[in-house]
């Protein structure tokens, strides 16, 4: 037999758990050191602003002007002139696919030299935010997750001169409502991380980046949601429905949300399905409520509040489920003889889905009818049902207006 050591087992196994962990935080460094080297060669091989100016110059000499319309043209033997002379970087962009693409409908067969300087410009432009992106991607797996994504907003805000005002009290409330939005629209399977490549198809960053115009108007501020207008806009409807003032919404402040429009069936519903704490709702989930509801003809809008009036969980709207909303509804609306009967009701629903099943209407009817925004709305917003009952006067009156 041997000796005992006197290391006792829970001592050999926290020396186990130690070791393991130094490896894996040895492992993160050298994975995280690679990548940063991987990343910092693609940036070189990137064009700088003065190979963009020299770019410019070049295509100035051999470009052919237009008197009739006023601007310069060039013709492919001087497209491949000019690629002689670019530097290396810049003879990538010199190729007869992406001339043939930008000369598309022009009948000498020429490619106007902005448009062809703007398409290396989005391209480089493309590919820095990527790489940009990419060095806040901790697994190296081309995802980020929030709080990731949460980095990257935080670090872009010095550079943001329309969002030069916010103070840092508000900075996390403005971080979380822009990371919100791609969360909403680019995870919508909940699990918590989105594709790099799907931020930069989206156009979202093209929003944020329009923050750093110091001429972008008051108008297109105003419905950016990534502006700092939008986030104390959606931030201060917050504060004010929340009356007990302890940072979290219960079933019965959030009906007061567009000034009590929305039925008790579809709010007592909203709390049954998303995420509460001890039964009231945080900012966070009130940013997915606000974003379903303001964006309610969006595929991601219309499955969010599709899922949340589902009531049997299976995918589908029956007959019943339809009254049940409509039910709440009519009893908003009183029992004046100009309310309308539920068979009615239906029968316009299914005119404007025509689903697939006549026993129920999926998801995917909604999104293929086009009209998905319309049928959720009706059944649980009043206003929502009134413009949509009045729609003909409503069509009329801005029709006189036009003619006036």
């Amino acid at each position: 037999m041997f000796k005992s050591t006197g290391t006792e087992p829970s001592d050999i196994n926290e020396l186990l758990s130690k070791s393991q962990y130094n490896n894996n935080l040895l492992a993160r460094k050298v994975r995280e050191g690679a990548r940063d080297l991987l990343l910092e060669s693609k940036n070189n091989e990137l064009l700088d602003n003065d190979s963009l100016a020299e770019l410019w110059n070049i295509l100035e000499q051999h470009k052919n002007p237009d008197p009739g319309h006023g601007k310069n043209y060039i013709t492919y033997p001087n497209f491949l002139k000019a690629k002689e002379e670019v530097c290396l970087k810049a003879k990538r962009f010199f190729t007869a696919t992406t001339f043939a693409k930008l000369c598309h409908g022009d009948r000498f067969s020429r490619v106007n030299i902005l448009n062809f300087f703007n398409y290396v410009m989005k391209t480089v432009w493309l590919q820095q935010t990527r790489i940009g992106i990419s060095f806040y991607d901790e697994s190296g797996e081309g995802y980020l997750r929030e709080a990731d994504l949460e980095n990257y907003i935080s670090e872009l805000i010095p550079s943001l001169c329309k969002v030069s005002g916010l103070d840092e009290a508000f900075k996390p409330f403005y971080v979380c409502t822009a990371t919100r939005k791609f969360f909403f629209f680019l995870d919508p399977m909940r699990a918590g991380r989105v594709r790099i490549c799907d931020i930069l198809a989206c156009g979202f960053l093209d929003s944020i980046l329009e923050l750093r115009e110091t001429t972008t108007p008051q108008e297109r501020l105003e419905i950016n949601w990534f502006s700092l207008e939008s986030a104390r806009r959606v931030y201060a409807s917050y504060l004010r429905l929340d009356t007990d003032q302890n940072g979290m919404l219960s079933r019965q402040e959030l009906a007061g949300y567009n000034n009590g429009s929305l039925t008790d069936v579809f709010l007592d519903r909203v709390f049954q399905e998303c995420l509460t704490y001890e039964g009231e709702m945080d900012y966070k989930t009130y940013l997915d409520f606000v974003l379903a509801l303001e964006n309610r003809t969006e595929p991601q809008a219309i499955a969010f509040l599709f899922r949340i009036i589902d009531l049997s969980g299976q995918g589908r709207l029956c007959c019943q489920t339809l009254e049940y909303y409509f039910t709440a509804v009519q009893a908003r609306l009183g029992d004046g003889p100009d309310v309308p009967r539920f068979c009615d009701v239906l029968n316009e629903i299914c005119d404007m889905v025509r689903p697939q099943n006549p026993d129920f209407i999926t998801l995917d009817d909604l999104l293929k009818s086009g009209k998905g925004d319309t049928v959720l709305g009706v059944l649980i917003d009043i206003q929502t049902f009134l413009m949509y009952e009045n729609r003909e006067a409503l069509a009329a009156g801005l029709g006189s207006e036009t003619v006036i």
